[in-house]
Protein backbone atom coordinates (compact mmCIF):
# COMPACT_ATOMS: atom_id res chain seq x y z
CA UNK A 1 0.00 0.00 0.00
CA UNK A 2 1.25 3.49 -0.90
CA UNK A 3 1.12 5.97 1.98
CA UNK A 4 0.59 9.54 0.80
CA UNK A 5 0.65 12.76 2.82
CA UNK A 6 -1.66 15.57 1.67
CA UNK A 7 -0.95 18.86 3.50
CA UNK A 8 -3.87 21.28 3.21
CA UNK A 9 -4.79 24.78 4.28
CA UNK A 10 -8.26 24.23 2.74
CA UNK A 11 -7.49 26.61 -0.14
CA UNK A 12 -8.29 25.90 -3.79
CA UNK A 13 -4.54 25.57 -4.31
CA UNK A 14 -4.26 22.64 -1.90
CA UNK A 15 -7.54 21.10 -3.08
CA UNK A 16 -6.21 21.06 -6.65
CA UNK A 17 -3.16 19.13 -5.43
CA UNK A 18 -5.29 16.66 -3.45
CA UNK A 19 -7.57 15.95 -6.39
CA UNK A 20 -4.55 15.44 -8.62
CA UNK A 21 -3.11 12.91 -6.17
CA UNK A 22 -6.35 10.95 -5.84
CA UNK A 23 -6.68 10.79 -9.62
CA UNK A 24 -3.01 9.95 -10.25
CA UNK A 25 -3.17 6.98 -7.86
CA UNK A 26 -6.76 5.95 -8.60
CA UNK A 27 -5.75 2.42 -9.63
CA UNK A 28 -3.42 1.81 -6.68
CA UNK A 29 -4.25 0.88 -3.09
CA UNK A 30 -3.40 3.97 -1.05
CA UNK A 31 -3.70 5.38 2.42
CA UNK A 32 -4.02 9.17 2.35
CA UNK A 33 -3.16 11.35 5.33
CA UNK A 34 -4.90 14.74 5.30
CA UNK A 35 -2.76 17.14 7.34
CA UNK A 36 -3.55 20.64 8.52
CA UNK A 37 -1.01 22.47 10.66
CA UNK A 38 -2.14 25.70 12.24
CA UNK A 39 -1.07 28.59 14.42
CA UNK A 40 -3.48 30.83 16.35
CA UNK A 41 -3.86 34.22 14.64
CA UNK A 42 -2.18 35.81 17.67
CA UNK A 43 0.73 33.64 18.72
CA UNK A 44 3.02 35.64 21.00
CA UNK A 45 4.66 35.26 24.40
CA UNK A 46 1.46 36.07 26.23
CA UNK A 47 -0.27 33.15 24.47
CA UNK A 48 2.45 30.73 25.51
CA UNK A 49 2.30 32.02 29.09
CA UNK A 50 -1.45 31.64 29.30
CA UNK A 51 -2.54 35.26 29.16
CA UNK A 52 -6.28 35.60 29.97
CA UNK A 53 -6.79 37.35 26.64
CA UNK A 54 -5.47 34.30 24.80
CA UNK A 55 -7.03 31.48 26.86
CA UNK A 56 -9.20 29.27 24.68
CA UNK A 57 -7.97 30.75 21.42
CA UNK A 58 -5.89 27.67 20.59
CA UNK A 59 -8.83 25.36 21.33
CA UNK A 60 -11.04 27.25 18.89
CA UNK A 61 -8.45 27.17 16.12
CA UNK A 62 -7.83 23.46 16.76
CA UNK A 63 -11.55 22.64 16.61
CA UNK A 64 -11.93 24.56 13.34
CA UNK A 65 -8.98 22.65 11.89
CA UNK A 66 -10.41 19.27 12.92
CA UNK A 67 -13.90 20.13 11.66
CA UNK A 68 -12.57 21.31 8.30
CA UNK A 69 -10.49 18.15 7.93
CA UNK A 70 -13.49 15.91 8.60
CA UNK A 71 -15.60 17.87 6.12
CA UNK A 72 -12.85 17.58 3.52
CA UNK A 73 -12.55 13.84 4.12
CA UNK A 74 -16.29 13.33 3.61
CA UNK A 75 -16.22 15.50 0.49
CA UNK A 76 -13.38 13.49 -1.07
CA UNK A 77 -14.93 10.12 -0.19
CA UNK A 78 -18.18 11.20 -1.82
CA UNK A 79 -16.53 12.77 -4.88
CA UNK A 80 -14.14 9.91 -5.70
CA UNK A 81 -15.83 6.81 -4.18
CA UNK A 82 -12.68 4.72 -4.55
CA UNK A 83 -12.60 1.48 -2.48
CA UNK A 84 -8.80 1.36 -2.95
CA UNK A 85 -8.38 4.59 -0.99
CA UNK A 86 -8.63 5.26 2.73
CA UNK A 87 -8.29 8.59 4.56
CA UNK A 88 -6.87 9.63 7.91
CA UNK A 89 -7.03 13.20 9.23
CA UNK A 90 -4.43 14.91 11.37
CA UNK A 91 -4.53 18.39 12.91
CA UNK A 92 -1.46 19.86 14.63
CA UNK A 93 -0.31 23.06 16.31
CA UNK A 94 2.98 23.41 14.46
CA UNK A 95 4.66 25.04 11.48
CA UNK A 96 4.00 23.14 8.27
CA UNK A 97 7.52 21.94 7.41
CA UNK A 98 8.12 20.63 10.93
CA UNK A 99 4.81 18.78 11.12
CA UNK A 100 5.29 17.32 7.66
CA UNK A 101 8.71 15.99 8.69
CA UNK A 102 7.27 14.52 11.90
CA UNK A 103 4.35 12.87 10.08
CA UNK A 104 6.55 11.40 7.36
CA UNK A 105 8.65 9.74 10.05
CA UNK A 106 5.75 8.61 12.24
CA UNK A 107 3.51 7.27 9.46
CA UNK A 108 6.11 5.90 7.04
CA UNK A 109 4.97 8.22 4.24
CA UNK A 110 6.04 7.29 0.69
CA UNK A 111 5.29 10.59 -1.04
CA UNK A 112 4.03 14.09 -0.20
CA UNK A 113 1.64 15.82 -2.60
CA UNK A 114 1.06 19.53 -2.09
CA UNK A 115 0.13 22.77 -3.82
CA UNK A 116 2.70 25.41 -4.64
CA UNK A 117 1.87 27.67 -1.68
CA UNK A 118 3.10 30.40 -3.98
CA UNK A 119 1.53 33.43 -5.62
CA UNK A 120 -2.26 33.29 -5.62
CA UNK A 121 -3.74 32.74 -9.06
CA UNK A 122 -0.48 31.76 -10.75
CA UNK A 123 -0.90 28.74 -13.00
CA UNK A 124 2.80 28.01 -13.10
CA UNK A 125 4.86 26.80 -10.17
CA UNK A 126 6.01 29.73 -8.07
CA UNK A 127 7.64 27.99 -5.15
CA UNK A 128 6.53 29.62 -1.93
CA UNK A 129 8.44 29.50 1.35
CA UNK A 130 6.47 26.57 2.75
CA UNK A 131 6.99 24.49 -0.37
CA UNK A 132 10.72 25.16 -0.49
CA UNK A 133 11.10 24.26 3.21
CA UNK A 134 9.17 21.01 2.78
CA UNK A 135 11.22 19.98 -0.26
CA UNK A 136 14.59 20.82 1.27
CA UNK A 137 13.83 19.08 4.57
CA UNK A 138 11.77 16.13 3.37
CA UNK A 139 12.90 12.53 3.83
CA UNK A 140 10.65 11.30 1.02
CA UNK A 141 9.68 12.42 -2.52
CA UNK A 142 7.54 15.54 -2.89
CA UNK A 143 5.09 16.13 -5.75
CA UNK A 144 4.19 19.80 -6.24
CA UNK A 145 1.09 20.74 -8.25
CA UNK A 146 0.68 24.18 -9.91
CA UNK A 147 -2.30 26.25 -8.86
CA UNK A 148 -5.37 25.58 -11.01
CA UNK A 149 -3.74 22.68 -12.86
CA UNK A 150 -6.24 20.38 -14.57
CA UNK A 151 -5.28 16.72 -14.34
CA UNK A 152 -3.42 15.20 -17.27
CA UNK A 153 -2.35 11.57 -17.55
CA UNK A 154 1.46 11.63 -17.12
CA UNK A 155 2.17 10.08 -20.50
CA UNK A 156 5.27 12.21 -21.12
CA UNK A 157 7.68 12.76 -18.23
CA UNK A 158 10.72 15.06 -18.41
CA UNK A 159 13.67 14.06 -16.23
CA UNK A 160 16.65 16.48 -16.44
CA UNK A 161 19.76 14.64 -15.28
CA UNK A 162 23.50 15.29 -15.22
CA UNK A 163 24.33 11.65 -14.32
CA UNK A 164 26.38 12.82 -11.34
CA UNK A 165 24.56 10.52 -8.92
CA UNK A 166 23.73 6.82 -9.03
CA UNK A 167 20.01 6.05 -9.24
CA UNK A 168 18.55 2.58 -8.68
CA UNK A 169 15.05 1.09 -8.50
CA UNK A 170 14.76 1.90 -4.81
CA UNK A 171 15.61 5.59 -5.16
CA UNK A 172 13.32 5.88 -8.20
CA UNK A 173 10.46 3.86 -6.67
CA UNK A 174 8.03 6.81 -6.62
CA UNK A 175 8.72 7.59 -10.28
CA UNK A 176 8.54 3.94 -11.39
CA UNK A 177 5.19 3.51 -9.64
CA UNK A 178 3.77 6.34 -11.77
CA UNK A 179 5.48 5.11 -14.94
CA UNK A 180 4.24 1.54 -14.56
CA UNK A 181 0.65 2.44 -13.70
CA UNK A 182 0.31 4.93 -16.57
CA UNK A 183 2.72 3.40 -19.13
CA UNK A 184 4.63 6.68 -19.21
CA UNK A 185 7.58 7.65 -21.38
CA UNK A 186 10.48 9.12 -19.39
CA UNK A 187 12.50 11.67 -21.36
CA UNK A 188 15.91 11.87 -19.68
CA UNK A 189 17.41 15.21 -20.69
CA UNK A 190 21.14 15.84 -20.34
CA UNK A 191 22.25 19.44 -20.81
CA UNK A 192 25.44 19.31 -22.85
CA UNK A 193 27.94 22.05 -21.97
CA UNK A 194 30.83 20.91 -24.17
CA UNK A 195 32.47 18.43 -21.82
CA UNK A 196 32.39 14.69 -22.41
CA UNK A 197 30.80 12.49 -19.77
CA UNK A 198 33.18 11.16 -17.16
CA UNK A 199 33.55 7.45 -16.47
CA UNK A 200 31.28 7.83 -13.43
CA UNK A 201 28.65 9.72 -15.43
CA UNK A 202 28.68 7.08 -18.16
CA UNK A 203 28.23 4.34 -15.56
CA UNK A 204 25.34 6.20 -13.91
CA UNK A 205 23.70 6.83 -17.28
CA UNK A 206 23.90 3.14 -18.14
CA UNK A 207 22.41 2.17 -14.78
CA UNK A 208 19.55 4.66 -15.24
CA UNK A 209 18.86 3.24 -18.68
CA UNK A 210 18.62 -0.25 -17.19
CA UNK A 211 16.25 0.91 -14.45
CA UNK A 212 13.93 2.72 -16.85
CA UNK A 213 14.22 -0.05 -19.44
CA UNK A 214 11.93 0.44 -22.46
CA UNK A 215 10.26 3.46 -20.83
CA UNK A 216 13.41 5.56 -20.90
CA UNK A 217 14.43 7.84 -23.79
CA UNK A 218 17.63 9.90 -23.63
CA UNK A 219 18.15 13.37 -25.09
CA UNK A 220 21.24 15.58 -25.39
CA UNK A 221 20.39 19.29 -25.25
CA UNK A 222 22.77 22.20 -25.73
CA UNK A 223 22.04 25.00 -23.28
CA UNK A 224 23.69 27.08 -20.58
CA UNK A 225 20.66 27.22 -18.29
CA UNK A 226 18.59 24.30 -17.05
CA UNK A 227 15.36 26.35 -16.92
CA UNK A 228 15.89 27.45 -20.53
CA UNK A 229 16.48 23.83 -21.54
CA UNK A 230 13.32 22.71 -19.74
CA UNK A 231 11.20 25.43 -21.33
CA UNK A 232 12.56 24.75 -24.82
CA UNK A 233 11.97 21.01 -24.45
CA UNK A 234 8.36 21.64 -23.40
CA UNK A 235 7.82 23.75 -26.51
CA UNK A 236 8.98 20.89 -28.76
CA UNK A 237 7.22 18.12 -26.87
CA UNK A 238 4.19 18.14 -24.59
CA UNK A 239 5.26 17.24 -21.05
CA UNK A 240 2.84 16.20 -18.29
CA UNK A 241 5.27 15.81 -15.39
CA UNK A 242 8.70 17.19 -14.49
CA UNK A 243 11.02 15.12 -12.30
CA UNK A 244 14.23 16.20 -10.58
CA UNK A 245 16.59 14.76 -7.98
CA UNK A 246 17.26 16.66 -4.75
CA UNK A 247 21.00 16.42 -4.18
CA UNK A 248 23.77 18.94 -3.61
CA UNK A 249 25.23 18.08 -7.00
CA UNK A 250 22.00 18.40 -8.99
CA UNK A 251 20.21 21.11 -10.91
CA UNK A 252 17.51 21.35 -8.27
CA UNK A 253 19.90 22.41 -5.53
CA UNK A 254 21.31 25.10 -7.80
CA UNK A 255 17.79 26.35 -8.45
CA UNK A 256 17.25 26.90 -4.74
CA UNK A 257 20.55 28.68 -4.10
CA UNK A 258 20.48 30.87 -7.20
CA UNK A 259 19.26 34.36 -6.11
CA UNK A 260 17.67 35.13 -9.48
CA UNK A 261 15.55 31.98 -9.35
CA UNK A 262 14.56 32.71 -5.76
CA UNK A 263 13.46 36.16 -6.84
CA UNK A 264 11.41 35.30 -9.92
CA UNK A 265 10.16 31.88 -8.83
CA UNK A 266 10.49 28.59 -10.63
CA UNK A 267 8.17 28.83 -13.63
CA UNK A 268 6.89 25.40 -14.60
CA UNK A 269 3.38 24.73 -15.85
CA UNK A 270 3.20 21.00 -15.02
CA UNK A 271 3.41 18.96 -11.79
CA UNK A 272 6.90 18.74 -10.37
CA UNK A 273 8.18 15.58 -8.62
CA UNK A 274 11.27 15.94 -6.41
CA UNK A 275 13.09 12.67 -5.73
CA UNK A 276 15.61 12.31 -2.92
CA UNK A 277 19.02 10.74 -3.35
Amino acid sequence: MTRILLPTDFSENSLTAIRYGLTLYKDLKCSFFLLNSYMPPVYHTEYLMGSPAQIGLGDIVQQNSQDNLENLKKKLEKEFENPLHTFTTHSALNVLSSEVARTVEAEGIDVIIMGTQGATGAKEILLGTNTVHVIKNSKCPVLVIPSGFEYEVPEQILFPNDFEVSLNKESLASLLKIVNSHVSQVNVMHVYTGNELTIVQKKNKEQLANVLSENGFFHEVKSNEIITAINEFQIKQKINLLVMVQNKHTFLERLFIEPVIKKIGFHVTVPFLVILQ
